[in-house]
């Protein structure tokens, strides 16, 4: 018998507690049980159409962090540009910061969080920098 099991009877509680149900369960999906809750996320979202605006523009001014997910507009590659468009004059009034990750990524960052594109070059093998 586990510990839920016992405690759960000691408790007068009749039914078992499956403890990955309940950790699976939709009240518990935000909940983080390991670790205090952070000031910031970096949230993926999948853009479907222009209606993801209002939602990437929230979480932006939450401070938050977007992953972009853009596998499903890029088989609509106008109306992807547009969206992108629109994603690049917010981040430039909000002083935030956007890159393409890969062929299905972008991120893009809320105020005054920038992301570094180019990479330094490393010093070769041997030679101290």
């Amino acid at each position: 018998m586990s510990i839920f099991n016992r405690l759960g009877s000691a408790l007068g509680g009749s039914k078992e507690l499956d403890v990955e149900e309940y950790m699976n369960s939709a009240e518990m999906e935000n909940v983080d049980v390991m670790n205090e809750p952070a000031d910031f996320y970096i949230k993926p979202v999948a853009l479907h159409d222009e209606n993801d605006l209002g939602l990437i523009e929230a979480e932006l001014q939450k401070k938050n962090i977007i992953l972009l997910n853009i596998s499903e507009m890029a088989k609509r590659p106008n109306t992807l540009k547009g969206i992108v468009d629109k994603l690049k004059e917010y981040i430039v009034k909000t002083n935030g910061d956007i890159a393409r990750l890969d062929e299905n990524k972008i991120m893009l960052t809320p105020t005054k969080v920038k992301i570094i594109k180019s990479r330094k070059p490393t010093a070769p093998s041997g030679s101290k920098a």
